[in-house]
């Protein structure tokens, strides 16, 4: 329960800035996030599957982040915030491929433990995907953090690039199907 509530505040997290921002100083809203981030650290330390250590490591940069951004009582600092996840979620999935088994085959073997050698090929191309999603819309989050207004900001990190990540997700479905069938 208690990480599907973090869930929901991570995404929920640009729609909050912006609407924090003409309320709280920048420091009072970044504290607010160490808090969140603290809380997921220790959640993702009660994990018993490999990936936890790379969570943890990720977590915990955020928190620095979070903690220097606070420190600065920085407005901009706290747009950067979706660009360190998607870095993050990035190195978490880039290393999976130079290290096996990917992020995506560890997903898959949830519900298919014996994976075909072909299968695995195709989660490790699912996976090259994936970090390839995470370039993209870090840049376009660093753009948005550096260039855009906060509205453009909220929405594009906010919305926008979960409805892409909605649309990757339900492509891969419809590939995978169609790959499964052949």
């Amino acid at each position: 329960m208690a990480n599907a509530v973090l869930v929901v505040l991570s995404v929920l997290y640009p729609f909050a800035v912006y609407w924090l921002l003409d309320r709280f100083e920048p420091r009072t809203i970044a504290l607010g996030l160490v808090g969140l981030l603290a809380l997921r650290f220790v959640l993702v330390g009660t994990r018993a599957r490999g990936d936890a250590r790379q969570l943890r490591w990720m977590v915990a940069v955020l928190v620095a982040f979070a903690l220097g951004s606070a420190m600065l009582n920085s407005r901009d600092a706290l747009l950067y915030y979706p660009l360190l996840v998607n870095v993050g979620l990035l190195a978490v999935f880039a290393i999976s491929l130079v290290h096996p088994p990917t992020v995506i085959e560890r997903i898959a073997r949830f519900s298919e433990p014996d994976l075909p050698e072909r299968a695995v090929r195709y989660t490790r191309n699912v996976t090259i995907v994936w970090c390839a999603f995470f370039v993209v819309n870090g840049a376009i989050a660093a753009w948005t953090a550096a260039f855009a207004t906060l509205a453009t900001w909220s929405l594009y990190n906010g919305f926008i690039a979960y409805v892409l990540m909605g649309v990757l997700f339900a492509g891969e479905w419809l590939v995978r199907r169609r790959v499964r069938r052949t």
